[in-house]
């Protein structure tokens, strides 16, 4: 069982034809409301690439709450981790502009107010050989106790610090696979190459760093190797949630163990046609997309 340990929201999507100036107010070519929210985005994934997945989060006692733990339910994922508060659901606002660039305001007070080891039966579904997966939207010290749980229990554990805290806050050491983007690796690197900063993030602690570098592809760097794949040329369209399918794909195919090679060339593939798609979940790849990519991997016999 792969336990994604996050949050769920709404995502409000704007296209526009360019960023506002400060001051300045643009137009918007039309908008959107779709499932998101980063726990949840990678649950879905993980869940259509056929593997057991429960999300722990916690969602409003409003419509959206509803509408999120019917969507999560339809996609096989396991909502008894999902806890009501009294609040609002979270949201996030979306802006994409022409070249498929975006930027991203987020309101997490159900994710920040949310403590899934009180709140929650955390601490009796984790099993030994399990996965807990965790993001960057929960207080830093629920994150790191959940780390250090998951850890106690003998599971894998897989972090993917977005958005970041302070560096201070982040114990490497309890950490199987830590997933970053080139800005995250440098700003907690503390380098200003990104493979560099991954190799420091490995030096503190992490037992492996899944680095992302757009269309120079990924890269996974441990103490003793570096694995690097190329990235599908594809036109992009729209970069949101690629970050999170590329996220959720190595995960869940590294839970089915391939080894890194294949686990970054299928979360790069998954990815890149996530990039070619307009919305958040209508751009994940499908289940069938899915089963190809894993497929493709079983015949290159990438077996951990």
């Amino acid at each position: 069982m792969i336990h994604v340990v996050g949050n769920a929201a709404v995502d409000t999507v704007i296209r526009l034809d360019r960023f506002p100036q400060p001051g300045e107010t643009v137009v918007a070519r039309g908008a959107a409301d779709d499932l998101g929210g980063k726990g949840a985005n990678q649950a879905v994934v993980i869940a259509r690439c056929e593997q057991k997945v429960r999300l722990v989060a916690a969602v409003g006692a409003d419509a959206f709450g509803d509408r999120i733990r019917q969507s999560l339910a339809a996609e096989g994922v396991e909502v008894d981790g999902l806890r009501t508060w009294p609040g609002p659901t979270d949201r996030c606002v979306i802006y994409v502009d022409r070249h498929g660039e975006n930027t991203i305001v987020s309101v997490i007070d159900a994710a920040r107010g949310f403590d899934p080891i009180a709140e929650t039966g955390l601490e009796h579904w984790i099993a030994p050989g399990d996965w807990v997966v965790l993001q960057g939207n929960l207080q830093p010290r629920v994150t790191s106790a959940c780390l250090a749980l998951g850890r106690e229990k003998g599971a894998t554990i897989a972090l993917n610090p977005s958005p970041t805290y302070a560096a201070v806050d982040y114990d490497w050491r309890l950490v199987d696979l830590a997933v970053v983007n080139r800005n995250e690796a440098i700003e907690l690197g503390g380098q200003d190459d990104p493979l560099k900063a991954a190799r420091a993030l490995c030096e503190a602690g992490a037992a492996a760093v899944a680095l992302t570098l757009g269309a120079e592809g990924a890269a996974l760097v441990t103490a003793d190797e570096t694995v690097r794949v190329g990235a599908p040329r594809v036109t992009a369209v729209d970069t949101v949630a690629a970050g999170d399918v590329f996220s959720g794909t190595l995960i869940a195919v590294r839970a089915a163990r391939f080894d890194w090679e294949a686990a970054l060339q299928a979360a790069s593939e998954a990815a890149a046609i996530c990039v070619t798609r307009a919305g958040v979940l209508a751009s994940f790849p499908t289940r069938s997309e899915m089963a190809g990519i894993v497929a493709r991997g079983f015949v290159a016999e990438h077996r951990a």
